[in-house]
């Protein structure tokens, strides 16, 4: 698994892929891992770098909100979604 430390105003946190989050954990979206097109189909689904999601389901393909908006992707493109945990 890719792990990689973001740093925020002298604040370390490692990213994760958003496929490690469990039920009910929120978190911000720090990079996407992919080309022109992955980083448009996520972001015609509100899901883009600086979004704060909440992971819905974790059973089969990833659930998330944003916005209000309940979104489901593949497990392949959510591996590809780095984000750090918020409060």
């Amino acid at each position: 698994m890719w792990q990689d430390d973001m740093c925020i105003n002298e604040k370390c946190e490692t990213a994760l892929m958003l496929t490690q989050l469990r039920e009910g954990e929120r978190a911000r979206i720090v990079a996407i891992e992919g080309g022109r097109g992955l980083r448009q189909k996520l972001f015609l689904r509100g899901l883009f770098e600086g979004s704060i999601v909440r992971v819905v389901s974790c059973q089969g393909p990833i659930t998330v909100e944003v916005d209000r908006n309940t979104v489901s992707i593949g497990r392949g493109m959510a591996q590809k979604i780095m984000v750090i945990g918020v409060r």
